[in-house]
C-alpha cells in the first residue's frame, strides 16, 4: 500500500486512500512501522546475524537443530521453529552428507551363481541327500 503511494505522490494520500476504502490512520501506522520496525522484528535481524555466523563457522553443515542447540548453549532464549523460520526466510540450509569411499579395500564382483556357470565338481546336495 505505501509502495503504490511512493510510486505515485502526485495522486495524493486522501485521494487513494478513499478510494481503496482505507483508514488514513492505518495509512500511517504502516508508514511507522517501515520506518521503525517493532521489537520483534529487531531481534529477528539480529538472531539471523547469529544464525548466519554459526553456520557459516560450521562450514554450512549445521542445520536447524544444530544451531538451535548451539544458540541455547550461548544462553539465548529462542525456539526451535523460530530458527527454523529465520533460517528458511535467509536461505540456509545444511548440506547432505556424502557418503565415505572405503580406498583401502576394494572388491571383487561378485559372479551370479547359475546352473550353467557352477564351477564345483561335485553336486549340490539338499536337505534330503538327492542332488540338486
Amino acid at each position: 500500500m505505501t509502495a503504490l503511494v511512493d510510486e505515485h505522490p502526485r495522486l495524493g494520500v486522501e485521494c487513494v486512500l478513499r478510494e481503496l476504502h482505507i483508514a488514513s490512520s492505518t495509512f500511517y501506522r504502516w508508514r511507522r512501522r517501515e520506518q521503525e520496525p517493532c521489537e520483534h522484528q529487531r531481534r529477528d535481524t539480529e538472531l539471523t546475524e547469529q544464525i548466519k555466523k554459526i553456520h557459516t563457522d560450521s562450514g554450512g553443515i549445521y542445520g536447524s537443530p544444530r544451531v538451535h542447540a548451539v544458540l541455547k548453549r550461548g544462553g539465548a532464549r529462542v525456539g526451535r521453529k523460530r530458527v527454523e523460520r529465520l533460517m528458511r526466510e535467509a536461505d540456509l540450509r545444511a548440506s547432505a552428507r556424502v557418503a565415505r569411499v572405503s580406498r583401502t579395500a576394494t572388491r571383487r564382483p561378485r559372479s551370479p551363481r547359475t546352473w550353467s556357470t557352477g564351477t564345483s565338481p561335485r553336486p549340490r546336495q539338499t536337505g534330503c541327500g538327492s542332488p540338486t
